[in-house]
Parts: C-alpha cells; sequence; structure tokens
C-alpha cells in the first residue's frame, strides 16, 4: 500500500485533492496539517465513501523535526497545498527527497515555482519527481498552449486571465498571496523587452463571453510570465491577470495597489485576515460562475488567434486548481510516469487529460480560432 500525505489536506485546495484520491484502492492517504481537530473532520467526511484508508496526521511543515517525522512515515506521494508559497523556500521539496518521496505542489509563487530546479540533481539522484506549480498555472495553462502550439510558425503574445465568481469558495493562503505583491513591482515580457509591471494595476475590463460575461482584471504575479516568453519563443508580450467579479471589491484592490505603489502601505498581506472577513460580507452578491481565458496570438501562414475559455459555473472554479495535481498524483501512483527530477509543472501532461474531470464537475471550454 502506497502512502500519499496531504499537506493541508483540509484546506481549501487540499480538500479537493483528498476526495479525489480518497477514491483510489491501495493508498493510505493521510490528511495531514497542524490542525488535528480540522485533519480528522476531514476524514470522517471522506469515509462513507473513501476506497482508500485514512489516516491523520498533525504536523508543522515549519518545525525543525519535520523532516525526520516525514522520513519516518516513509511516503510515496507528498502533495503540498499548504500556501501562501511566498518566502517558504524549499525546506518541504527537500525534505520529500530526502525521505525518497516524491514531491508535488499547488505553488503559484513566480520565484518558488521557477527555483525548483535547484534541487535537479537531488531528486534525480534520488529517483524521485520533484514538481511545482501543479495548478492552474503554469500546469492547466501551459496544456493549453501545447496542444494549440503546433498551429504557430511564431508565437508573438500570449494573454492569460482568470475571474473567479465572487460567491465561490476562496482560501485565506490564496488571498494573502495576492496581496503579497499587491502594489509592487514584478518583471514581464512586453514589447519583445523585459519591464516592470505592478500587482493589481493596469486594471481593466474584459468580456469573457458565455455565462461569465465582463469581468474586472489587473496584473498577478504568477510562474507563467518568467517560463513561457523561453520555453515558446514568444517576441512580443507574456501576460497575465486576474480579478474580482464584484466592482467593488476589484477597483478597491487597485486602490490598495496604488497605495502600495506610493509607499503608503508596506505589504497589505498581513491583513488578509481582516481583508477576507470584509469581503465575506458581500458572499450573497454575484455569481458563482468562474472563468479562465488564455489567447494566443502569432502567425502560421497569416495572422492567427486562438481564444480558449473555460467556463466553471455552480461554484465549481475551486476544483481547477487543484486537477494538475491530481493527474500527476494519479499517473505516479499507476506508474504512468518516469520522469524525474525536479521541474516547474509544464510538459507532464496533455490537456485531453483534464476532460474526465471537467465533465464530472461541469466544467467546460469553448474554443475560437481566428484567422
Amino acid at each position: 500500500m502506497k502512502t500519499v500525505v496531504i499537506l493541508g489536506g483540509y484546506g481549501n485546495f487540499g480538500k479537493r485533492v483528498a476526495a479525489a484520491l480518497a477514491q483510489d484502492t491501495g493508498v493510505n492517504l493521510v490528511i495531514a496539517g497542524r490542525s488535528q481537530v480540522k485533519a480528522q473532520a476531514c476524514v470522517d467526511k471522506l469515509k462513507p465513501a473513501a476506497k482508500a484508508q485514512l489516516s491523520v496526521w498533525q504536523i508543522d511543515i515549519f518545525a525543525a523535526s519535520f523532516s525526520e517525522q516525514l522520513c519516518q512515515r516513509s511516503p510515496f506521494l507528498v502533495i503540498h497545498t499548504g500556501g501562501p508559497f511566498q518566502g517558504q523556500g524549499h525546506g518541504v521539496p527537500q525534505a520529500c527527497i530526502d525521505a525518497n518521496a516524491h514531491y508535488i505542489d499547488l505553488a503559484d509563487d513566480r520565484q518558488f515555482v521557477c527555483d525548483i530546479h535547484q534541487l535537479d540533481k537531488l531528486a534525480k539522484a534520488r529517483k524521485v519527481l520533484v514538481v511545482s506549480g501543479a495548478s492552474s498555472v503554469p500546469g492547466l495553462s501551459s496544456a493549453v498552449i501545447e496542444y494549440y502550439q503546433p498551429l504557430f510558425k511564431e508565437i508573438k503574445s500570449i494573454d492569460i486571465a482568470i475571474a473567479p465568481g465572487n460567491k465561490a469558495e476562496r482560501g485565506l493562503a490564496t488571498i494573502a498571496a495576492i496581496l503579497s505583491y499587491t502594489g509592487h513591482p514584478f518583471q514581464v515580457f512586453k514589447d519583445g523587452r523585459w519591464q516592470p509591471a505592478y500587482g493589481w494595476m493596469d486594471a481593466n475590463v474584459n468580456d469573457f463571453g458565455g455565462i461569465a460575461k465582463k469581468r474586472g482584471l489587473a496584473n498577478v504575479d504568477v510562474p507563467d510570465l518568467l517560463i513561457f516568453p523561453e520555453r515558446y519563443r514568444v517576441t512580443d508580450r507574456v501576460s497575465f491577470q486576474a480579478g474580482l467579479e464584484l466592482p467593488l471589491l476589484h477597483w478597491s484592490m487597485v486602490f490598495m495597489a496604488t497605495l502600495a505603489k506610493r509607499g503608503f502601505v508596506k505589504n497589505w498581506a498581513p491583513y488578509a485576515k481582516l481583508i477576507s472577513s470584509m469581503s465575506n460580507l458581500l458572499l450573497p452578491f454575484g455569481s458563482d460562475i468562474g472563468a479562465m481565458e488564455v489567447h494566443i496570438s502569432g502567425e502560421a501562414q497569416a495572422r492567427k488567434d486562438v481564444v480558449w475559455r473555460l467556463y466553471a459555473p455552480d461554484g465549481q472554479g475551486p476544483y481547477i486548481p487543484t486537477l494538475s495535481a491530481i493527474i500527476i498524483a494519479k499517473k505516479l501512483l499507476a506508474g504512468d510516469i518516469n520522469k524525474r527530477g525536479a521541474m516547474s509543472c509544464v510538459g507532464l501532461f496533455e490537456l485531453a487529460d483534464f476532460d474526465a474531470y471537467f465533465e464530472d464537475l461541469g466544467i467546460y471550454a469553448q474554443v475560437e480560432i481566428r484567422p
């Protein structure tokens, strides 16, 4: 029986990963985190329909004894969902390598994901797979681009946008991660060169069409911004924006970014709990419809545009960031991935691998290909 440890297994994303893997026989699924009460509640909820063996582990990933305790568990795989990943360092994946365990995380922090390759030599020596960014970005976003890349002789621009519904469940870690760079500069590839952009600025409105319609967007810092220009040999621009459905919340964030840029607030992340509580007062408003858009523009025989849009009705949007990790985990458990080493989540699966999950969740995509 293979032991799979989910760090943060009762959190917003962790509980969804746990629910998917609990359906696998021959797995000892360990729900791990700092709160034994919350971990046990998650196990109790999963038990009636679970095929996997379930257990609880109270552990703090920042404890000095974490690596030693993990080695004692001898896990086959560790899935790290305990964000925010900003400033965490690579102590957890390092501990997994030391324990001869495969590792997957849902990180969306640019440096955390892109610097994971520093562990490549160690991971290969221990014959384990270490994957960072197994989430919507760069996991799903790169799968979309690689599916449509053969249509292009040259890619000029890649523009990606994510817009969750206001009623969709959101985790405190995700809010803290976004707030950490709100109003702060980061490098983007624009007009064929690297230049600064500011978190939650350059606000605009995008029409996602379909059931999502128009949503406000602003800059967010994600691994795609660093990975995609080189990987896809983009000549002009790679952009990534996200937004909040309610204009009041969206433009409040833009105002907060302005305050941070001008130095009135050093970092909004410490206020994550307060801001989350305030935003929850508006949960009755808006919708539970989320959307994602990947717009690829370039040259084939003539100019070509591909606009891929994903729609998540009925509050299913929070499942999307978990699917890349679930896909890789199931492939590892089945012995279908032979790659070893440490890498960002690009090129490890195909867009078609998401199809069955999208169908089960009622999530669907629409594609426009414009000459």
